[in-house]
């Protein structure tokens, strides 16, 4: 058993000093232009998705989310905001949104399929934001949780807007 625990802590510290090694000589690639390996965006995919739904499911979204009122405030904050990395109904790629990698969401396209957009999660990533991703988290901005739920309230709303409408 001794030998067993000595094997797996020598298994563990060659792992580490192998992983600081490669830290320490630059051989990660960490430029915005260069994607991640397919195992590796798939990884981060599946750890943020999971992070999300763990963090969620206590959310109580407002019963007056579809008012609009509170769609026109969220509206008003998406446009000062958010449009130049998640764009507008019809809007062209943004340059800023084109540079960054993960590339962010076109939270202005119509769904596939008739469903709605989970308000607890937009809530959730509107708050905190998304490490890495440029995604900010609005609430250390000073954004209080109204705004963000008035924002919240309008991204339910967009993707059913026309270019002239959302104008």
């Amino acid at each position: 058993m001794c030998r067993f625990i000595w094997g797996a802590l020598a298994t563990i510290g060659l792992g580490a000093a192998t992983a600081g090694i490669v830290v320490v000589a630059g051989v990660v690639d960490v430029g915005a232009d260069t994607p991640h390996s397919s195992f590796t965006y798939q990884a981060l995919t599946f750890a943020r998705e999971r992070a999300i739904a763990s963090r969620t499911g206590e959310i109580q979204t407002p019963a007056d989310l579809a008012d609009p009122e509170r769609v026109r405030r969220g509206a008003g904050n998406y446009a000062a905001m958010c449009v130049n990395c998640h764009l507008s109904p019809e809007a062209p790629d943004s340059e800023i949104g084109k540079g960054l990698y993960p590339t962010p969401p076109n939270l202005s396209e119509k769904p596939a399929a008739p469903s709605s957009r989970d308000a607890a999660r937009d809530f959730w990533i509107i708050k905190h934001g998304i490490k890495a991703s440029g995604m900010p988290a609005w609430s250390k901005g000073g954004m209080e949780d109204e705004a963000i739920w008035d924002l919240t309230a309008f991204l339910q709303k967009m993707p059913l807007l026309s270019a002239t409408a959302y104008e």
